[in-house]
């Protein structure tokens, strides 16, 4: 790495390590000095300048979802390896790093079958208990399941936690969400657990069962960061999995008047001090249309003083790039409201089972029209860390090579991809991707000034860490390779960066 030398200044001792991910094969690999200097495109240089001073958000982590799928995946697979797996992801050495995830309460789309934690009519809640996110599983589900062998059937959610919990340097957080109350609490379904909406008369009811889910994944040693009120409150008409319906006006009720209120007796949410236990974020839907969601919870003070924040989803994919990644909307919610959070907390793609490692370097589909999937996250990550977002949460942390088990044949990828059969695990450009971000920008950072030229095809975000260290991301959508001049002080680095690449560009002392 070139770097020429001007008087001293307080980064005099930084040395910078480049990271790059790209189609051409490299995954998260760690390029050396002399390397980055090999080709550089000359004439097509791009200068940008890191301002450590300036400072913006704080960031409380990336990563991805625990999901009873997820865990019947890592059943299927030995202990050694299953080890090796939770390593990868949440080893701040070893792997990814992983430090902010989610996880659902009750079952959700990514469950083996429908189920919640009492028996139905049980309106003393007497019979509360999250045995079920822990007894493993029977291999008699479903058909996905049928017939493949269980290496360790009495595998499950929470002992996946606590397993990736007790990986050599983890630290990671969990933000927990329902999809959809029991049925017999519900109005308007269209089958078990799906579509339709809370009875009123249950709200109370409802919001003790959640509070009661914290306290017992507390027992189970399992504190919780956050939760959310509903995923997907406005996916409750034609939905094929488990949901619930949740207007903004009844999510503004059933906060201030009973989830708030119950969280606050038991002891789990401070409404004086919103960071002192479990953190409520509202919405938990498309980013497209949260600013008309959270308004009336946010503009009611009874309501508002119960929510630390929103959480937001990215789908449609493939509208992202046309809205300019609702950059806009974005900034509303962080202006208006510049007292409140702001996670991402769910992304995936359908996976393509045939190039599961292919699709994400090529036009994919959704429901919407066409998109690139690792452009896509590129573009959405960074595009929301730069505008106030504090934190990326993907869907499903593991799923089979097909993207199973799903009952209601909605197929994802995701990070990890195991095959239950043959016990091959498969890190996808996803894992890699989210790497960039998890491994070198960690709680507690903050995103930082970053100035430069507008070079199409290519966006950039930098964060200071708590130990000194800066991470600048970059990535280059274009088809040829680019040359990066980076000023850090008194010093500019020059770095190349290739063609459909991404790069942490990580900044520390010798």
């Amino acid at each position: 790495m070139l770097v020429n030398c001007k008087p001293k200044g307080p980064y005099e001792d930084y040395v910078a390590d480049v990271y790059q991910t790209s189609q051409g094969g490299d995954n998260l690999k760690l390029i050396s000095g002399i390397e980055a200097e090999i080709g550089a495109a000359e004439g097509k240089t791009v200068a940008l300048q890191l301002i450590p001073d300036t400072e913006f958000q704080k960031y409380y982590g990336f990563g991805a979802s625990f999901t009873e799928s997820s865990a019947w995946n890592l059943a299927t697979i030995p202990a050694d390896l299953r080890h090796e797996v939770l390593t990868r992801l949440f080893s701040p050495t070893e792997g990814a790093g992983f430090t902010l995830t989610r996880t659902h309460i009750n079952s959700s789309d990514y469950s083996n079958n429908h189920y919640t934690y009492v028996e139905a009519g049980d309106e003393d809640l007497s019979t509360f208990s999250v045995y079920e996110d822990m007894k493993g599983f029977t291999g008699d589900e479903n058909d996905q399941v049928r017939g493949i062998e269980l290496v360790e059937p009495g595998y499950d959610i929470i002992p996946m936690i606590l397993e990736a919990s007790d990986i050599p340097g983890a630290d990671f957080n969990i933000i927990a969400s329902p999809w959809s109350p029991p049925s017999w609490m519900k109005t308007g379904e269209t089958a078990e657990m799906t579509n339709g909406t809370l009875l009123p008369q249950y709200y109370g009811l409802w919001a003790e069962y959640l509070s009661n889910y914290v306290s017992a994944y507390a027992e189970q040693g399992i504190t919780l960061w956050g939760l959310t009120p509903q995923n997907e409150p406005l996916h409750a008409h034609d939905a094929r999995w488990d949901s619930n319906g949740l207007t903004p006006e009844q999510g503004r009720v059933f906060l201030r008047d009973y989830l708030g209120p119950q969280l606050e007796q038991d002891g789990h949410l401070n409404p004086d001090d919103l960071d002192d236990g479990l953190r409520v974020l509202i919405y938990d839907h498309n980013k497209s249309t949260m600013n008309d969601y959270v308004t009336p919870t946010y503009e009611d003070p009874e309501a508002s003083k119960y929510a630390w924040g929103t959480a937001f989803h990215w789908y449609a994919n493939s509208e992202l790039e046309a809205h300019n990644w609702y950059a806009e909307e974005l900034e509303t919610l962080r202006t208006k409201w510049p007292d409140k959070g702001m996670i991402h907390t769910e992304s995936s793609i359908d996976i393509d089972a045939d190039d599961p490692m292919g699709q994400y370097w090529r036009e994919s589909t959704d429901y919407a029209g066409t998109f690139v999937p690792f452009d896509t996250y590129a573009y959405d990550i960074i595009s929301d860390l730069n505008h106030g977002v504090q934190g990326y949460i993907e869907w499903c942390i593991i799923l089979s090579t097909q993207g199973q088990p799903n009952p209601y044949d909605n197929f994802n990828s995701a990070p990890v991809l195991i095959n239950p059969v043959t016990e091959d695990v498969i890190y996808t450009p996803l894992y890699y991707l989210l790497s960039h971000f998890s491994k070198f920008i960690r709680p507690d950072a903050r995103r930082i000034g970053l100035e430069g030229e507008d070079a199409e095809g290519l966006i950039s975000t930098a964060a200071k860490n708590p130990d000194g260290s800066i991470a600048l991301v970059v990535y280059n959508k274009k088809e040829e390779a680019r040359e990066l001049s980076i000023t850090l002080d008194t010093h500019t680095y020059v770095v190349q960066i290739a063609p459909r690449a991404l790069q942490t560009i990580h900044f520390h002392h010798k």
